[in-house]
């Protein structure tokens, strides 16, 4: 039974970047150039990795990313890690297939005993958390809940480039070296009635297409005595056509199946926040009639993403583009805020509708690239 009044508050953001951008320039050099219009396509100027690009060495793990994010979010939030009773971390790139990662970021964060449980929707993940918590929350279950996403990818990268010159790295494997990015973004969500999260939608057209973007490898899908023989034991792929036509449309439908559920107009929306870029690429993909659904273009209130400074982050991207905002000023208290994740793998996408409190994101402190 859900308590008269109570609802799930956004007390505090978080992030963590790994070391410093790495700049295009950086990607040419280790692999080459794209063409320009696959370039102005991806839209990504810089990225974060964990990985250092010259030798493929391993500077930070998943983990430590999580942690990170997750201490900053604490931290931005007033709050002790021994007062969090319900952890929730979402990925798709963890250490290892066990344990489960939440539970090496409980050891680490000094949580103590909780409730614990772990996603893998990709992009879709920590926004599909947000609306699972909620649910835990208004029904008193629990009080105060740590969401963070955390991804990794750039240990996959690293094979495509180490010992290949430039110019042999083909233009297929270049595509996800330009697109993704390793960080974590976190937010606390404590039981309040200052605003807090309204409600959400979450779905999947992803039935009868093949996935948009792929990684093999490592998994329960082969003999492992076959794929060890393989040229690479885990690779990716990107379809980029396939995600160029289908994202616009997840995107949309995250927004108004969500309006949709929250019963709100698109004009109640203060700020929407896309980590897969920004409003422009949606209006030519209308214009293509990629995109049926008009929610979208009824938003009259600002669009926020960090995708041309962070690069493709996952599961990671929607929390690390809310703290981006938040601690840039970008969202008054007050703001109605719409936050959207997409999945382009076996396409998911999933919504949340927020009222930002008076003590949301109130922490000015923006040195979230490399917390202590």
């Amino acid at each position: 039974m859900v308590s008269a009044g109570r609802r799930a508050t956004i007390a505090g953001t978080g992030s963590y970047l790994p070391g410093e951008p790495i700049g295009n320039d950086v990607i040419e050099a280790l692999a080459g150039a794209l063409p320009d219009e696959v370039a102005g396509d991806i839209s990504i100027d810089s990225r974060h990795w964990i990985i250092d690009p010259e030798t493929g060495a391993h500077h930070h793990r998943n983990t430590d990313l999580a942690v990170g994010a997750g201490r900053a979010a604490l931290a931005d939030a007033g709050v002790e890690p021994g007062d969090v009773d319900l952890l929730v971390v979402a990925t798709a790139t963890p250490e290892y297939p066990l344990p489960p990662m939440v539970n090496l970021v409980q050891d680490e964060l000094g949580v103590g005993a909780c409730a614990t449980y772990e996603l893998r929707s990709g992009g879709a993940g920590t926004v599909q958390a947000l609306e699972l918590v909620r649910h835990q929350i208004e029904s008193g279950t629990y009080r105060t809940a740590l969401v963070i996403g955390s991804e990794a990818t750039s240990p996959v990268l690293a094979p495509i480039f180490l010992d290949v010159p430039a110019g042999k790295v083909r233009i297929r494997d270049r595509i996800p070296m330009y697109m993704f990015g390793d960080g974590a973004g976190a937010v606390v969500l404590r039981a309040g009635t200052d605003g807090g999260l309204v409600g959400g939608a979450t779905g999947a057209i992803g039935s009868g297409r093949p996935p948009g973007i792929q990684v093999t490898g490592g998994g329960t899908h082969a003999p492992v005595h076959e794929q060890k023989a393989a040229k690479r034991l885990v690779k990716i792929s990107v379809d980029v056509v396939a995600a160029g036509h289908l994202a616009p449309a997840l995107v949309a439908d995250a927004i108004g199946d969500t309006l949709t559920a929250c019963d709100a107009g698109p004009e109640q929306v203060d700020v929407c926040v896309v980590p897969e870029g920004n409003s422009g690429w949606m209006r030519e993909a209308m214009g293509e009639g990629a995109v049926e659904r008009d929610e979208w273009s009824k938003i009259t209130g600002e669009f926020a993403d960090s995708l041309s400074r962070r690069g493709a982050l996952g599961c990671a991207g929607p929390l690390v583009c809310l703290d981006d905002a938040a601690r840039a000023g970008r969202i008054p208290a007050g703001a109605r805020v719409l936050i959207v994740g997409i999945e382009s793998s076996k396409w998911v996408h999933a919504g949340v509708l927020a009222d930002w409190g008076a003590t949301s994101g109130t922490s000015d402190d923006t040195s979230t690239e490399e917390p202590g």
